[in-house]
């Protein structure tokens, strides 16, 4: 599955290896990367908040083909405010960055998946998790 997605997302030029994370881990996925060797290594969470695999290796491949824009806004945030991860308007500034930034990755991973004919249903897990948290169902 990575490698067709691999050729989707014009990665193809990446060494990617996949690893099944076996511990508790809070995330579903994440993606490691090393960009001057082009390699990267994806986990993923064995029991996963993510009920939709394929959704989830989208979602962490457009992580790597946007993770130079990335670095690049997050850099322009520290110039902006410094080093100091107290500081309230740095805080804010980080916050509101990574709150766009996963919500546009999800965007184009749902996008992605349409446009290719993927059926499967779209992963309600994270937003179930929070409705089993608060009302206990």
């Amino acid at each position: 599955m990575v490698g067709k997605w691999q050729d989707i997302l014009r990665l193809r030029d990446w060494d990617i290896q996949v690893r099944i994370v076996e511990t508790e881990w809070r995330k579903s996925g994440d993606i490691k990367m090393d960009m001057d060797d082009k390699k990267a290594v994806m986990l993923i969470n064995n029991n996963p908040k993510s009920t939709n695999l394929e959704e989830l290796v989208v979602h962490e491949l457009l992580h790597l083909k946007l993770w130079g824009m990335d670095q690049m806004l997050e850099g322009l945030i520290i110039s902006v405010f410094g080093e100091d991860d107290n500081d309230p308007r740095k805080e804010f500034a980080m916050s509101q960055f990574f709150t766009l930034l996963e919500s546009t990755v999800e965007d184009l991973a749902k996008g992605y998946l349409a446009a290719n004919g993927v059926k499967e249903c779209l992963s309600f897990g994270r937003l179930e998790k929070q409705i089993i948290d608060e009302i206990g169902k």
